[in-house]
């Protein structure tokens, strides 16, 4: 096959429906909503022992007593350490043997969590890249190949890892004693410099033939059903047998990589830093999976794409943002007692930030005014909208963990506001700055919310087996579209706290 062909097919299956394929990459970037359940938990033990104990009332004392912390930078810095010697009883309290052994245990579960589910989304993405490059439903394809493949891909994962330490360890050795031996016998240190140059270049040759061939392993795990070793055997006779198309990928994911760094740097400059992660999670990651993907189903003369859709790029955009907006009302519509419910647990999580807040408001404060010095109106509303909808899409698709993450999530974002409007120092101006923009992000963020209580009702339906697998695979690529319509009321309100309510109240101020 060409290799104009493969990008035909990526091209194809990215237009064709997206829905079916980009809710197994959301759920990528939704596993740090669900993993952040579980220090969340710790914090909620730790804060119970804290008051069960009797330490929280002495914390709540000494911060109390704090005096506000210094905030010119070039403060005494024997008054930095005067403030900061107050803050010893509070450590007093925390360094404790139960709430260390709490911290391992959160720690340890949270990076076991977060493997597992890596392992199973990975398995899940492959699998809907190959299933609609066969223009098979890809949602369905994830189910089987998340609950299949799973433990392969930790596995191809771990061996990995292992590959790249022995190369960093052997080689990182190895070139310590050549280099000290060659120093201790010359007495010359700059005769061991080519040694290390020599070293450094071995080490990245190793790392590239690793993460070569292990690129192509995952996808030869889901088209040939093969095991961990199976698909690195697969895999390299991939390579052997098409070098061409194996390079192709190679070159397009370089490409893509530093297409991608360089976009994010230049975005990071200017303050705008969560867009490179929607761009890598919602585009690039998933067109390189289908790529590779694809040039290995033309290896195993597999590849049987959908026909690219008839309308053109802009207006199966406008088609998108018109389908989207109507899913979103549909879902509002819909789910009337959802949001009532998503409504009392924000209030609730802003009365718990409030009321923890209460006791330090005259020791610490904050300050919208502060805050909003030296912004960019352009990209701050950029920033504001990638972070608000990276936000959304995390709140909707962690409740496929069984509604929890969701909740949590609801209540984190509560809690916060709730802080924030405490220890804020003129209320009346915080209230003046969100009310503009708030009136539409704050619900946007609320139906993500609901979003992710309903997929995650399909979820527990479904693992019951009161639902079919279709239903789940249903609500979550509606859950797409209603995203999509999350994102236009997101796009709205970031250009309002952008450009609007930073300035216009201001002018009403004595």
């Amino acid at each position: 096959m060409a290799l104009s062909d493969f990008v035909a097919a990526v091209v194809a299956v990215l237009r064709r429906r997206p829905g079916d394929l980009l809710p197994v990459y959301a759920l990528g970037v939704a596993i740090t909503a669900i993993v952040r359940v579980v220090p969340f938990a710790g914090i909620a033990v730790a804060y119970l022992f804290l008051a069960a104990t009797g330490r929280l009332d002495t914390i709540r004392t000494a911060l109390a007593d704090l005096e506000s912390p210094p905030t010119d930078p070039n403060a005494d810095p024997e008054a930095v350490e005067s403030w900061a010697s107050g803050l010893e009883p509070v450590f007093d309290q925390l360094l404790t043997l139960p709430l260390g052994i709490l911290a391992v245990v959160t720690i340890g579960a949270s990076v076991v969590l977060f493997a597992l589910l890596s392992a199973a989304v990975a398995a899940g993405q492959l699998s809907a890249c190959y299933s609609r490059l066969r223009d098979n439903r890809g949602l369905l394809a994830a189910f089987d190949g998340a609950r299949r493949y799973w433990l392969r891909f930790l596995g191809l994962f771990v061996l990995e890892l292992l590959c790249w330490t022995v190369v960093l360890v052997t080689v990182g050795i190895g070139a310590a004693l050549l280099a000290g031996a060659i120093s201790l016998g010359t007495g010359s240190a700059l005769l061991s410099v080519p040694v290390v140059l020599f070293a450094g270049l071995l080490t990245i040759v190793l790392l590239l033939g690793i993460r070569a061939v292990f690129a192509f392993a995952p996808v030869a795990i889901v088209v040939d059903d093969a095991g961990v070793f199976g698909s690195l055997r697969s895999a390299a006779g991939f390579v052997r047998a098409q070098p061409v198309e194996a390079v192709f990928y190679y070159a397009m994911a370089i490409l893509a990589m530093i297409a991608l760094s360089t976009v994010t740097g230049l975005l990071s400059l200017v303050d705008v830093v969560t867009l490179g992660s929607l761009l890598s999670a919602l585009l690039v990651f998933p067109a390189l999976d289908l790529l590779k993907t694809a040039v290995y189903c033309g290896y195993r003369d597999r590849l049987t794409p959908p026909e690219p859709p008839a309308r053109s790029l802009r207006a199966q955009f406008r088609a998108g943002l018109r389908r989207g907006w109507a899913e979103l009302g549909s879902y509002v519509r819909a789910t009337p007692a959802t949001h009532a419910l998503v409504l009392a647990i924000g209030l609730f999580g802003f009365w718990m930030g409030w009321a923890a807040a209460d006791p330090f408001a005259g020791t610490f404060s904050a300050s919208i005014t502060t805050r909003l010095e030296g912004i960019f109106p352009p990209t701050f509303a950029l920033e504001l909208f990638g972070n608000n909808w990276l936000v959304a899409i995390t709140t909707a698709y962690g409740g496929v963990a069984f509604v929890l993450p969701a909740i949590v999530s609801v209540l984190f974002n509560g809690i916060a506001l709730g802080i924030t409007a405490r220890l804020e120092v003129d209320p009346a101006e915080l209230a003046a700055f969100v009310v503009p923009h708030g009136i539409i992000e704050i619900p946007a963020i609320l139906i993500a919310s609901a979003l992710g209580i309903s997929v995650g009702v399909t979820a527990w339906r479904t693992w019951r087996g009161r639902a079919g697998r279709t239903d789940f695979a249903d609500a979550l690529e509606r859950a797409f579209w209603v995203l999509v319509g999350i994102g236009i009321l997101l796009a709205i309100a970031a250009l309002i706290e952008g450009f609007v309510s930073p300035y216009y109240y201001r002018l009403f101020l004595p």
